[in-house]
């Protein structure tokens, strides 16, 4: 008889506001993926095909305990995941210095005998300060670390994931540098939020995220979407990943201005700009990374070009970023 799989709960980033309490995560069988650096490329692809190969655990009970000691029950959905909005008047006395809260989720105690004695997953939300500068949010791929989105048949993107180890991918040059730049802004008393957006699916999160803390980028939810398979018969989403988190983190903290940061690649520059003409005086400011594509750099050209709105920027380098966040104003 086979042995059962331990579970646990892959808790995500989440972000909130001092009375709205929002939680996202998955109940998973425990694959005993291990990101340790220095790992062979059959480790590497080991961690890769159990994080896609996950068994959810569907329309399962599980609670999350709040820092005030308020119990949320819950249930997890065909897929596993669980999202949660409450109202909660308390949360804002229990931010640390950057807005981050703790929780911990944990399974109802009916699973106690397949959890081998670990039943207490914590995770973190982010509550901005409304005396940030400014937020920022930025793409992941070819914009901090190189991926090869643009190639063709898109082979560099399947060669970097599947065959490197987080810690063997290499950050944009420059990129954490002005991240923590535009992290501390002006005001060095109060952490600038930072949201990361990508359309690498849920899968990722773990290595992503290993990626970013490796790296020194400053900390804040990567918002990924769901894995959908050819035999997915759920309607398509109506409006991009990108530009629905985006007008989200907008409507939610509708007292701060962003800065979007993105590349030339894909269709960062077309999302960028329609948002940035439909919340006119939002974005403070574009920075697209040109991917030195040829003609995906025309297209990008011409769409700066007769752009307005706010200022948009394609750079070579993250120097001429940081040289035009200082000329503007927004870091020292």
């Amino acid at each position: 008889m086979f042995k059962k799989k331990a579970l646990r709960i892959n808790t995500y980033l989440g972000y909130g506001t001092d009375t709205l309490f929002r939680a996202t995560g998955r109940a998973l069988e425990d694959e005993n993926i291990n990101f340790g650096k220095n790992q062979n490329i059959f480790k590497t692809l080991r961690n890769i095909y159990r994080q896609f190969e996950s068994d959810e655990i569907r329309n399962t009970f599980i609670e999350l305990k709040l820092p005030d000691g308020h119990i949320i029950d819950t249930k997890t959905d065909q897929e596993g995941y669980y999202h949660i909005q409450l109202n909660n008047t308390t949360l804002s006395k229990y931010k640390d210095n950057q807005g981050w809260i703790t929780y911990s989720v944990s399974y109802k105690k009916e699973l106690q005998k397949k959890i081998n004695n670990k039943n207490n997953f914590t995770s973190q939300m982010l509550i901005p300060s409304d005396k940030a500068d400014f937020g920022i949010i930025s793409d992941i791929d070819d914009t901090i670390i190189h991926t090869g989105v643009a190639s063709v048949f898109k082979w560099r993107v399947i060669a970097n994931t599947f065959f490197k180890n987080f810690d063997k991918r290499t950050a944009i040059e420059g990129t954490a540098k002005f991240y923590n730049k535009l992290h501390s802004g002006k005001n060095s008393g109060t952490a600038n939020p930072f949201f990361y957006v990508s359309n690498s699916p849920w899968n990722l999160y773990d290595y992503l995220n290993e990626f970013l803390k490796t790296n020194n980028f400053p900390k804040g939810p990567v918002l990924l979407r769901d894995f959908r398979t050819p035999f997915d018969k759920t309607p398509k989403p109506k409006t991009p990943h990108k530009q629905s988190e985006i007008i989200n983190l907008l409507e939610m903290y509708p007292y701060l201005n962003f800065i979007l940061i993105g590349d030339s690649g894909e269709k960062d520059a077309d999302i960028y700009t329609k948002i940035a003409e439909l919340y006119p005086t939002r974005i403070l400011a574009i920075y697209l990374r040109n991917v030195k594509h040829r003609r995906k750099e025309k297209r990008i050209k011409k769409i700066i070009h007769s752009f307005t709105a706010s200022p948009i920027l394609l750079v070579q380098t993250s120097e001429q970023a940081i040289e035009h966040a200082k000329n503007s104003g927004l870091i020292d």
